[in-house]
């Protein structure tokens, strides 16, 4: 008799997941213009896990909790920048594109079941402790991280500013696992940033791309111009993780011609394929007053370094593939991290979304930023950095593959066999470097490149 009752239940919740399913595929089929039937089996098979874990599970478990992980593990299992928002995800997703956001201020991703650090945030909690890029972080407090989602390791880091978190990480080229007190805080990203580094030549760094970057960008130009006409000028990418497309088209637009092509992205829908250009249409969202018309008619041809690291990624690519296509300006540093996909956030019901890759990005002369990233004109290293240690799109798990090169992304120097430390207790952890500062090598070279001095080259 229970078996019977158990296969009519799994009958109706096969019948009930197929018609919902239903419902949101055929939605989603329209809009993709797909018309693959629906996989039944596997919908099945999905009804009787689901009534499985329902009848026998030691402890009940909503159905919220159920169909929100199902959700999650189809789309964590797609590629590293696929994810699940849930309201408090979603929220400050939102948030963060405004440029202020609360947590520690690192971009993080998951590798091997532990959280891995893809860039700190400049000026933030966990950029002042010394957390780098690349490491990896496998205890927050004294919980380990193995075994946790990203959602609930991100949702740890979180917290109430001045309430502090230990980090326990794992670092290339370190004996012992390193320990970071961290104090939570709320974040504000300054997007821009400038100084008259020596009389001039100019230095603009962008730290991230937020909604309202170009726009400060043209404010932190007109004040370099202030005094007169620049000789040369500095685009610091390094450690900037990305952000908003709009605010990368933006920056490009401020130095190249008008209607110079930004970035083209291609992907299975037509709303994929796109191409940006350098023009109001693209970097203006929303519209409203072109705060390109602004500048200095001198900074569309400034003498101009851009600056990039491993751990430039996405926006910052964008920009620095762009003007190198266009022989704007020279690229100097190292190898660029590689993240050349594109994500939409597709809002849901009850105030959650899906962030989903639905494109590839391509510089403007057609190469896919996708596990290659920008190669410098000009390498760079900075003495006493492993240009290796950085983490990379290629080391991420189920990375997207580079549809022109597929060897692209073979070689991952940053996760070979021997190179993770062992864990034999902690070490004190090391502080960053200060950009823009006068012991900033990268910066000094780039000033000598543009005085046209020979570059000295690191020992």
């Amino acid at each position: 008799m229970k078996s019977k009752l158990q296969k009519v239940g799994l009958v109706l919740l096969g019948a009930l997941a197929g018609v919902l399913l239903s419902l949101n595929f055929s939605a989603v089929a329209q809009k993709a213009g797909a018309r693959s039937p629906l996989p039944v089996e596997e919908l099945r098979s999905f009804a009787e896990v689901f009534g499985a874990i329902k009848s026998n599970y030691v402890e009940p478990v909503p159905d919220k909790k159920l169909i929100s992980g199902a959700i999650n593990g189809m789309l964590t299992d797609l590629d590293p920048h696929s994810a699940y928002l849930d309201r408090d995800a979603y929220r400050e997703l939102q948030v963060g594109t405004q440029g202020e956001f609360g947590g520690l201020g690192i971009e993080v991703g998951m590798e091997d079941g532990f959280v891995k650090v893809v860039s700190p945030i400049e000026d933030t909690p966990a950029f002042r402790a010394g957390i780098k890029s690349g490491d990896l972080i496998i205890k927050l407090d004294e919980t380990p991280v193995k075994g946790m989602s990203l959602n609930d390791a991100v949702k740890r880091m979180r917290g109430k500013p001045k309430t502090t978190i230990k980090l326990t990480v794992l670092r290339k080229g370190e004996t012992k696992p390193l320990e970071f007190t961290v104090m939570r805080d709320v974040i504000k990203v300054q997007s821009v940033k400038s100084k008259m580094f020596e009389p001039g030549f100019g230095y603009l760094r962008v730290v991230q791309f937020q909604e309202h970057s170009a726009e400060s960008l043209v404010r932190h130009i007109n004040t370099l111009y202030k005094n007169g006409p620049l000789k040369g000028l500095v685009l610091d990418l390094r450690n900037d993780p990305g952000g908003l497309l709009n605010g990368a088209v933006g920056v490009s637009a401020a130095f190249l011609p008008p209607k110079s092509v930004v970035v083209t992205t291609d992907g299975r829908t037509e709303d994929a394929k796109r191409k940006y250009l350098a023009s109001t249409e693209d970097y203006l969202r929303g519209g409203g007053d072109d705060y390109l018309k602004n500048l200095p008619p001198a900074v569309k041809s400034v003498p101009m370094v851009v600056l990039v690291n491993g751990g430039s990624a996405s926006a910052s690519e964008i920009v620095a593939g762009a003007l190198q296509d266009h022989k704007r300006a020279l690229i100097m540093g190292t190898q660029t991290f590689g993240k050349g996909s594109v994500q939409t956030i597709m809002p849901l019901g009850n105030h959650t979304a899906i962030k989903l890759t639905t494109a590839r990005y391509y510089t403007p002369s057609g190469r896919s930023i996708q596990l290659k990233g920008i190669t410098p004109d000009i390498v760079v290293e900075e003495p006493g950095i492993d240009a290796h240690a950085f983490l990379r799109e290629a080391d991420l798990d189920k990375h997207l593959a580079n549809d022109k090169d597929p060897s692209a992304g073979a070689v991952k120097p940053s996760t070979q066999a021997g190179d993770k430390p062992k864990a034999e207790g902690a070490e004190e952890p090391t502080k960053p470097i200060e950009f823009g500062s006068a012991k900033d090598y990268q910066l000094v070279q780039a000033v000598n490149m543009l005085k046209g001095l020979q570059i000295i080259r690191s020992n």
